[in-house]
């Protein structure tokens, strides 16, 4: 396992890299966002990167403050009578996630459909690139990390934008341009010419120009870059005054009622947000790992217990932060500890530095985040996917542009229920594995006459749990209707036989197929299986 984890560190360091830039002005600007002091977001994005991190199964994925519990740690602070008292509540809200993980509460996170999942991708690229503009043309009244429609500066995603168009700062657009050539330069040429593109990673190179740009134009009137469109990191005098930072629990309000339902919300907000990113991040993952989701639960509940006795925000897995890691080429959980370090270590010997870096330039990178995650395509591959896959997709997607992430998600989970208890009216659905033949190896499992995203936890029990060196015998003969999810899975599957020696022979009524080559491609051919 330590060598595993070690083995990639080529490509975690230049991971971690991008992943430190993009989690920088994220924690300042959600601590900002929540009412809590600046420093609290740091704590939790180096609590969530080494501490979380280092106990979650989650190759990829990358935890921190969450956008989406912004609204809630606002509205605790002020009703728990400040922050050392909401902290109690964070503390709390920890131990509960470690006591879901031991109940093994991490299963609801496979009844979310892909459809869904899919669109929580696709709308949280969407509002990167909406909320992203405006700091990419120097205007800055919203804060870093504010993805609610109706924001907190009293504007919303749109109008927001429009307020940019007369506030335009000559010298941020010119580093927001600039660094955003450099990217696509890198992410499209130079990262295929050698080795040393993709050590040194594009948005390494778009900061270091930003902060050249910035130190030599900062008395020139029109080119100068205002501090308000600065990194704004707390710079402490010494040792002392930085430790001086931190903030620690009033545990004389255990006993209020209050403090116990924040600490229920924290953890059944926070819980299911990680869940969903879970199952989003080992979708985006090219190498097809499968998270351990109680664990992932008790590596969170760890995390925000560390994080609430030193006085940061509560901690979840965050989408935008694993995107850009899984972008970025990152491998093991190194990306994420090291994203963690980086944070701890730049505050301490080098925040005035920090302090240089323009929000333009970041913003860049986010584009770029966003633009991945939403591509014009994905939308036309819902479609052609059929209703009952794009409108669930499309819901989610206008939710969480027009509301907020949650909403989004709620809307989106409901609409994809009502779909599926629909068609369930029919059919029933089961899963059933005959069980392996001692004599010969073979393992035979049959799909039933109906199987849906329900049935998405055993399947892939199920399989994960099929030995190297084995023969899977796969009869779909009785099967009349095959959900997308259940699809997906069998076509990560056949990617990971491969590598585990494990021939697929798939039985239907038009013939036996020998390891086939794509499982989607199959079924598209099967009318019935629509």
């Amino acid at each position: 396992m330590i060598k595993n984890t070690f083995s990639h560190l080529k490509n975690d360091i230049p991971a971690s890299i991008v992943v430190f830039f993009v989690a920088l002005p994220l924690c300042l600007g959600i601590a900002l966002a929540s009412g809590a002091p600046l420093f609290s977001g740091i704590i939790a994005g180096i609590v969530g990167g080494i501490v979380v991190g280092a106990l979650s199964g989650s190759n990829v994925g990358v935890s921190g403050p969450a956008a989406g519990l912004a609204a809630i740690v606002l509205t605790a602070i002020g009703a728990l009578g400040g922050y050392e008292n909401f902290l109690v509540a964070v503390v709390l809200g920890g131990i509960i996630q470690i006591l879901f993980g031991i109940l093994k509460a991490g299963v609801i996170g496979y009844y979310f459909p892909s459809s869904v999942i899919k669109g929580m991708l696709t709308g949280i690229g969407i509002i990167i690139i909406l909320k992203q503009i405006p700091h990419f043309l120097g205007y800055d009244p919203d804060p870093e990390g504010d993805f609610s429609f109706f924001q907190v500066d009293g504007e919303n995603t749109f109008s927001e934008i429009l307020n940019t168009i007369n506030s335009v700062q000559l010298g941020s657009f010119i580093v927001g341009v600039i660094g955003l050539a450099i990217l696509l330069l890198w992410d499209k040429i130079l990262s295929k010419k050698g080795k040393i593109f993709k050590l040194v990673q594009g948005p390494l190179v778009a900061v270091v120009f930003s902060i050249i740009f910035y130190v030599i134009t900062k008395d020139n009137k029109s080119l100068s870059i205002a501090g308000s469109h600065l990194v704004s990191v707390p710079v402490p005098e010494d040792m002392s005054s930085f430790l001086g930072q931190f903030t620690f629990p009033n545990f004389n309000v255990i006993t209020n009622t209050d403090v116990w339902i924040v600490a229920f919300t924290i953890a059944l907000v926070a819980s299911l947000e990680t869940l969903l990113c879970v199952e989003a991040t080992d979708k985006l993952d090219p190498h097809k790992n499968v998270t351990p989701t109680n664990r992932e639960l008790l590596a969170q509940g760890t995390g925000n217990i560390i994080s609430g006795l030193i006085g940061g925000l509560p901690i979840t897995q965050v989408i935008v932060r694993s995107s850009a890691n899984i972008q970025s080429g990152g491998r093991t959980k190194m990306s994420a500890i090291i994203h963690g370090f980086l944070l701890l270590i730049s505050i301490i010997l080098i925040p005035t530095l920090l302090n240089m870096i323009p929000l333009s330039v970041l913003a860049a990178i986010l584009l770029m985040v966003g633009w991945k995650l939403a591509k014009p395509e994905l939308f036309k591959k819902m479609y052609d996917l059929g209703w009952k896959q794009f409108i669930p997709f499309i819901i989610t997607v206008l939710g969480i542009v027009f509301i907020d992430l949650l909403y989004g998600l709620g809307i989106g989970l409901l609409t994809g229920i009502v779909i599926v208890l629909r068609n369930s009216y029919k059919n029933s659905h089961f899963l059933h594995k005959e069980g392996e033949d001692v004599d010969d190896g073979k393992i035979k499992m049959t799909l039933a006459e109906e199987v849906t995203f329900f049935n998405k936890g055993a399947i892939l029990k199920e399989l994960d749990g099929i030995p190297e060196n084995s023969y899977l015998e796969l009869d779909i003969r009785k099967t009349r209707f095959l959900d997308n999810d259940i699809v997906e899975i069998l076509e990560d599957f056949a990617y990971k036989a491969k590598e585990r020696n494990i021939t697929i022979k798939l039985i239907s009524e038009r013939g036996i197929v020998e390891n086939p080559s794509s499982f989607i491609d199959f079924f598209k051919l099967k009318p019935k299986l629509a």
